[in-house]
């Protein structure tokens, strides 16, 4: 295991670990976990590991990608202490416990079917009617070269919410802790970014590692996402 602790000790995760272990709501854990990676740096290719590199497990607390952070706070939000919190990322980034390229779930769609006791795909029912399904070949380009090399490409249903209806449909709906893919109608991508949303009274933020801004941060959702085509919601269960 590549260990690479940031501003965190392990004495310090055990310490968080045994403040979230004593909020039963899982939101709350979430969002009490994500609180402390607040200023974290963004940064891309973190993980060990592709088609022609041996997959090496990494936790990495000093620097997160939009969807390292959420591999770390669902981990974090399953475990009491460091040992556990590792076990739970390696189930949480991986299908069937397995370290390796082929089995890391790259796709946020992945979690909803390869995490389904932890995680669930909530968004036909937030959307009811207003919710659109569409049909996708994930990791396959428009001019056929993959996105993620080595990982076969694979079709895959995807259910999301449009833009235009998210206030009205789901806003007050989402929970704190949900975890919120922003779809993307490119062929062979589900989502173009991820985050976390937390409420705040009527408030909706979007907790997320944020490309722009260099760091992990909290944004209003109903604005990040007022240009995007439509959103998918997995819940913690």
């Amino acid at each position: 295991m590549k260990f690479l602790p940031g501003r965190f000790s392990r004495s310090e995760i055990e310490g968080v670990l045994s403040v979230s272990s004593k909020l039963t709501v899982s939101g709350d854990r979430i969002a009490f976990l994500s609180r402390q990676f607040l200023g974290i740096p963004y940064r891309a290719s973190t993980l060990t590991g592709s088609a022609g590199e041996s997959e090496q497990l990494v936790v990495d607390l000093g620097a997160v990608d939009c969807f390292t952070l959420l591999d770390y706070i669902e981990a974090l939000r399953q475990a009491t202490n460091f040992d556990e919190f590792t076990d739970c990322l390696i189930r949480t980034r991986y299908r069937d416990g397995i370290v390796s390229f082929v089995n890391r779930n790259h796709f946020f769609t992945d979690w909803a079917l390869y995490n389904a006791g932890y995680i669930r795909d909530v968004t036909a029912s937030l959307g009811g009617t207003a919710s659109r399904q569409v049909q996708k070949l994930l990791n396959r380009k428009q001019d056929g070269s993959l996105f993620i090399p080595g990982i076969a490409p694979v079709v895959r249903e995807i259910t999301y919410i449009p833009t235009v209806l998210v206030n009205r449909c789901a806003s007050e709906m989402l929970l704190t802790g949900d975890y919120a893919g922003i779809y993307s109608d490119a062929p062979g991508l589900d989502v173009s970014h991820v985050g976390i949303i937390v409420r705040e009274g009527t408030d909706v933020f979007f907790r997320h590692a944020s490309v722009r801004c260099g760091t992990v941060v909290d944004e209003d959702f109903g604005g990040y996402v007022s240009r995007k085509p439509g959103v998918i919601i997995l819940r913690p269960q």
